[in-house]
């Protein structure tokens, strides 16, 4: 599977809200930065992550672009976020289920067929205008 292809089934599997489907796509020890947060690493904190992220915001994520580097090594994402803010976040506005649409990017390493960094981007004071 090219880079290309592995990213296009990444947010395939995010969008369909397919859990097992994604972590099979990452590298055990992947390294995951989090827009405007901390690195965390593992397929298990990955997975913590996406669970509370569920319950928080539904999203789905439109108009995808994604390019990779003549290596295939690495792969960038860019993309429209439809969501709505279903349940307060730590640190963040209370939720009343406010819709907001944004531009986001996901940046990618690939190593051995599979995902090893996701570093992921938002515009969090575009999304903090929308939301309160």
């Amino acid at each position: 599977m090219t880079a290309t292809e592995l990213v296009h089934a990444y947010y395939a599997a995010l969008n369909a809200g397919d859990l097992p489907g994604l972590l099979a796509l990452l590298n055990e020890d992947v390294i995951h930065d989090i827009n405007q947060g901390e690195r965390q690493m593992g397929k298990r904190a990955f997975a913590a992550f996406m669970d509370k992220t569920s319950h928080c915001y539904r999203e789905r994520l439109e108009d995808l672009v994604v390019m990779q580097n003549a290596e295939g090594n690495r792969a960038a994402a860019e993309f429209t976020v439809h969501g709505q803010y279903l349940e307060g976040d730590e640190g963040l506005p209370a939720a009343k289920g406010q819709a907001y649409v944004l531009a986001a990017g996901t940046f990618f390493y690939l190593h051995c067929g599979k995902i090893a960094r996701v570093s992921h981007y938002r515009n969090l004071n575009d999304w903090l205008e929308q939301v309160s």
